[in-house]
């Protein structure tokens, strides 16, 4: 499925539908706000002097940064999506250097009704760099809205079932 995914009903939702998004640099500045922001100042991150002997050879930016920027690429439809419940299972498995390009890939792994209001949708994230490098992956679980029509529905099935 394209990127329409979190704009679709949660009934039509299909485990392995697809999406990908656009892409994002991150920046200095965005290392320098996100260090003030969370008080997370590891020379890693803030000291080109102590990162360029460091394992990377060069500052990177912070993996929460990082992974934010990302969940900031998926265009969850807030007429859809209400809210993000879970993150699990988050790796990281590059570094992202100051100037690097990332875009997110994924797929829906599970619906699951939770209510006749709401139901739980489950999604792999790829965090790749542009040139397809594996950044990050991580497994999310998101609370979808269901609408009067998808409520109406699943009462008429069960019904018809009975």
């Amino acid at each position: 499925m394209t990127i329409t995914t979190f704009s679709t009903q949660f009934d039509a939702l299909r485990v392995g539908d697809q999406f990908a998004t656009s892409s994002r640099v991150i920046t200095e500045e965005d290392v320098q706000r996100f260090a003030e922001l969370t008080g997370d100042d590891h020379p890693q991150h803030t000291d080109a002097a102590w990162a360029a002997s460091s394992l990377f050879g060069e500052r990177v930016a912070h993996g929460l940064l990082v992974f934010s920027c990302a969940a900031g690429l998926v265009p969850f439809d807030p007429e859809r999506v209400v809210a993000l419940r879970a993150v699990r299972d988050l790796v990281f498995k590059a570094p992202v250097r100051l100037g690097g390009s990332i875009r997110v890939e994924g797929r829906v792994t599970s619906t699951t009704p939770l209510d006749e209001r709401t139901g739980l949708v489950g999604v792999a994230l790829r965090v790749r760099e542009t040139g397809g490098q594996l950044l990050a992956r991580a497994a999310l679980e998101v609370i979808w809205k269901r609408t009067l029509e998808q409520r109406e529905a699943a009462v008429d099935g069960q019904m018809e079932g009975s």
